[in-house]
């Protein structure tokens, strides 16, 4: 029975994050992936451009999954300290279960790609910092906080990055969430 178009590409998407789950990091290239798609190379460039825009069509569910999550923590939540808390749990677990994200998210998994690939990725990274600095002037408006919002959404957003740095390069065995909550409340000078 033949796949349709929309499952097609789909499933290019996820046979491509499934690789980047091995911990052996090979390089990933068109004809690694068709063999494991039982497809000629061909096939996988009626769906995609390049591997560029394979690899976008990650970045792309990566914004929508986070930045859907982290909207509506936003909307739902009126404690400032308790939206960054939120916002930083989700996005550790967010790689904790896609593992192979965590290698786009860090860059590793883009190495030798389209350079255009990690300046979407800082974008993403922006948004993120921009985000949680704005839910630290919420804290600091609610009397939470007096501390710098933009110096502490930058160290947040470190800290979330080499968390996924770390599980990452420890072949996805050190899980982003472990003593992060301990950590957060350190970060955060706040008991929960």
């Amino acid at each position: 029975m033949a796949v349709e178009r929309g499952q097609r590409k789909q499933q290019i998407l996820e046979t491509l994050a499934n690789m980047l789950e091995k911990p052996q990091h090979e390089k990933i290239t068109t004809a690694i992936l068709a063999a494991k798609l039982e497809v000629s190379e061909a096939a996988l460039y009626r769906h995609f451009a390049s591997k560029a825009q394979m690899f976008e069509g990650l970045i792309d569910f990566i914004e929508q999954s986070l930045f859907g999550l982290i909207n509506k923590i936003s909307s739902e939540e009126e404690n400032g300290l308790s939206q960054v808390r939120r916002m930083i749990t989700v996005m550790l677990l967010f790689a904790e279960k896609n593992p192979g994200m965590s290698r786009v998210l860090i860059g590793d998994a883009l190495v030798h790609e389209d350079p255009a690939l990690q300046v979407r990725i800082n974008q993403i990274f922006d948004r993120i910092e921009s985000t949680l600095k704005q839910s630290l002037r919420i804290a600091e408006a609610q009397g939470k906080k007096n501390q710098d919002p933009e110096a502490l959404a930058n160290l947040l957003l470190c800290f979330v990055i080499g968390r996924w740095h770390q599980f990452a390069k420890s072949g996805f065995k050190r899980k982003p969430m472990e003593l992060a909550q301990r950590q957060l409340v350190a970060l955060l000078n706040d008991e929960e």
